[in-house]
């Protein structure tokens, strides 16, 4: 074979191999081409930005609209602030920490991609972005944060698109409303919520500063975890850049350098008031729905006073760790209601909800079912009191025995706290002293089933079943919550007018549009007359002393006109205390949430009046003075124990002999008012009432004379 035709076998081979070489390379770009072409078209709008909803959390506020209490979310905590409210050191500290020339730059960054491109290929892995904003809001609002070439493409054709429609103003006012800053905070005013509880507008120099630190590596650089010292670092950075190109002086600079920056604790950032705050988001779930309460970004004015409810959180937290100690009782619950309006003021569900030692997490006032031992008995005298009954009525205070059913079963002889009995008292002094004997009996003459409607008027919910409680309804027979015995105990306060329980003043949208706002729903339940009466006498310090002796004291607030009423369960599981003004009403529970009982001398007097005591202390200063009104002066009946007259006489033999029956031998029950009954012994409990006064007299009285025409035979 000859040169020449070696040479152009050769020149052939290098022919075919460069045609298919760059047959192979056109083939490539083509399929690069088509790849990007696909890509490309399937990326999303940009004009996304402008059409989309962006999930938004709720925020509840306290009634003033500045404590943030709690932020309801679905998984980005997030409020949309518009960029001339965003502080103009805010948008400095980023541009500053982040994309310094972010306006007199493409939407690229050629030199930052290929110092990041350097990095990456020296390490032997994706570490570095060298992004724009622009780049950093496509990657966060459009994109996924893998950090792939696929994605650093889309990344590129989508930050070029973005800025073609969209101003690098509006990009800015995207970005800083939508980038995460860690602790699930999306934007920056939830940012400056969380880790400093005020609003954006209200951050200083420093604050502003951190707030940038956290947007390069939000996790890393969180406040409450280890490395703040690389975050103020961080900080102390990003304010050298600010003065070195003029977005600063030097005086600003080191005064944002001396400044001492404090981070709320992370607990109270998530959470204020936690079982009130739960108890708002259960309420606007059922108005609104779980999708619109989780991402629509309601604003929600609650009925809280912050100020109030510390005062609250701490008497019920020193209280009962007091009553754990003294009376192995771990809890407590308070509740304070405005009785001229129906909203609740405070509001302490248990002593410690993040304390599952103690289950915290109970909500008592809500959730307990729970016997309120005396607490009911004003609601018993007040029917009473409707009945035709006095304050200055009779009833004796003697061992009785009670059978309202007709069954040995039912019947029971109940005892007074004190273990004592005291004979004919007056119906104010029985019910300021609380004593059971003659409280059961007022039940009875005042009838189970009038009782029973009026504590279902006055806001008592779980009280369905009259034939369950019988007679010992009047000592707590039956279960109810502390939040409806505060609103009965509210209407008491305002002469029976009940105003509807809330808890939410305002709600609005995330556009300001009014949704729902506070209003009053009021009715009369009762006569003015009856509650007044009662209130007279639940304020009586001199009426209430007998029972107080020294803790008399706990109960007396100078200047101020205070009603008060407490109570105790059988086997000490639940202690009461319930106090009123015309200005406030305040009920306090203490026991444990599992309702284990409390030792025997855990009374409401010693576990749940020091903690009432401790909070109306400092809260009734808040409130002005204001006393009762005196119920009308009304003409006694002519009827002996109706009128206060326990002790008549009768002429025998020329001689005259003291004469007492109880007051059922002058008075019918369904008719207290009517005439004298002419055969008493047909009422059922007449004979029993009758003995037990009998025993008393013969042991009281002297001159007492056995000639007593109703002495029963036997």
């Amino acid at each position: 074979m000859t040169y020449n035709k070696i040479h152009l076998k050769r020149s052939g081979r290098r022919l075919r191999f460069f045609f298919w070489v760059v047959s192979i390379f056109v083939a490539a770009c083509a399929v690069f081409a088509l790849y990007l072409i696909i890509l490309i078209t399937t990326l999303p709008s940009p004009a996304q930005f402008s059409t989309r909803s962006v999930s938004q959390s709720t925020k509840l506020y306290d009634r003033t609209g500045k404590t943030l209490l709690y932020e309801i979310f679905s998984g980005e905590k997030r409020t949309i602030i518009p960029f001339n409210e965003i502080p103009e050191q805010v948008k400095l500290a980023t541009l500053a920490a982040e994309n310094v020339n972010f306006y007199n730059e493409p939407a690229i960054s050629w030199r930052g991609m290929l110092r990041a491109l350097y990095v990456d290929v020296t390490q032997g892995q994706i570490t570095q972005g060298g992004s724009t904003i622009t780049q950093q809001l496509v990657k966060t609002v459009l994109l996924t944060p893998e950090r792939t070439v696929t994605r650093k493409i889309k990344e590129v054709a989508l930050s070029i698109e973005l800025e073609s429609k969209y101003s690098k103003e509006e990009i800015f006012f995207h970005y800083l409303n939508q980038i995460p800053y860690g602790s699930n905070a999306y934007g920056v005013e939830a940012a400056s919520q969380i880790y400093f509880n005020k609003s954006v507008k209200d951050l200083t120099l420093a604050e502003s500063a951190i707030l940038a630190s956290l947007i390069k590596a939000p996790s890393y650089y969180s406040p409450w975890g280890d490395r703040q010292k690389e975050l103020f670092e961080r900080q102390q950075y990003i304010l050298k850049q600010m003065k070195d190109h003029d977005f600063i002086s030097a005086k600003e600079y080191d005064g944002a350098l001396k400044e001492k920056v404090v981070f709320i604790p992370q607990s109270i950032g998530s959470i204020q008031a936690p079982h009130f705050s739960f108890l708002v988001k259960d309420y606007l779930i059922n108005q609104y729905g779980e999708y619109m309460v989780m991402n629509g970004g309601l604003r929600v004015m609650t009925t809280l006073d912050a100020n109030l409810e510390k005062i609250a959180e701490k008497a019920v937290e020193d209280g009962a760790k007091r009553n754990e100690e003294l009376y192995s009782g771990t809890n407590a619950a308070l509740v304070a209601q405005d009785p001229k309006t129906g909203q609740i003021l405070a509001y302490v569900g248990s002593r410690d909800y993040f304390n599952d030692a103690v289950q915290g997490k109970f909500n008592l006032p809500v959730q307990g079912l729970r016997q309120p031992g005396s607490a009911l008995k004003p609601f018993v005298y007040l029917t009473a009191f409707q009945k035709g009954y006095t304050p200055q009525s009779v009833v004796f205070d003697v061992p009785t025995e009670f059978d309202t059913r007709g069954n040995e079963e039912t019947s029971y002889k109940p005892e007074n706290f004190d273990e004592k009995f005291i004979g004919p008292v007056a119906l104010q002094d029985a019910l300021a002293q609380s004593r059971n004997v003659p409280a059961v009996k007022v039940l009875y003459l005042a009838g189970i089933d009038a009782v029973i409607n009026n504590l279902k008027n006055f806001g008592i919910t779980t009280l369905k079943d009259p034939s369950r409680y019988g007679l010992s309804l009047t000592l707590g027979g039956g279960e109810v919550k502390l939040m409806d015995l505060i609103s009965a105990y509210a209407t008491l306060s305002q002469e029976g007018i009940k105003h509807e329980q809330k808890i939410v003043l305002k709600v609005e949208d995330s556009s300001g549009n009014v949704l729902e706002e506070y209003n009053d729903d009021s009715k009369r339940v009762i006569d003015p007359e009856y509650p007044r009466i009662i209130s007279k006498i639940l304020s009586n310090q001199d009426l209430r002393a007998p029972i107080f002796t020294a803790s008399l004291p706990l109960t007396v607030f100078p200047g101020y006109q205070v009603a008060l009423k407490t109570g105790t369960s059988q086997d000490y599981r639940d202690a009461w205390a319930f106090g009123y003004t015309p200005s406030l009403a305040i009920g306090v529970w203490a026991g444990n949430n599992d309702n284990k009982p409390m030792k025997r001398s855990g009374s409401s007097i010693l576990a749940a009046v020091p903690i009432w005591n401790s909070f109306l202390s400092e809260a009734l200063l808040k409130f002005p003075s204001e006393s009762f009104t005196e119920p009308d002066q009304l003409p006694l009946p002519a009827k002996p124990m109706l009128n206060g007259e326990y002790q008549t006489t009768i002429t025998v033999g020329g001689k005259q002999y003291p004469q007492i029956h109880s007051i059922l031998y002058y008075v019918d029950k369904n008719d207290p008012l009517g005439p004298v009954p002419s055969d008493p012994g047909q009422d059922p409990q007449f004979y029993n009432w009758e003995l037990g006064m009998i025993e008393w007299a013969r042991a009281n009285l002297p001159n007492f004379f056995s000639y007593n025409i109703s002495v029963p035979k036997s």
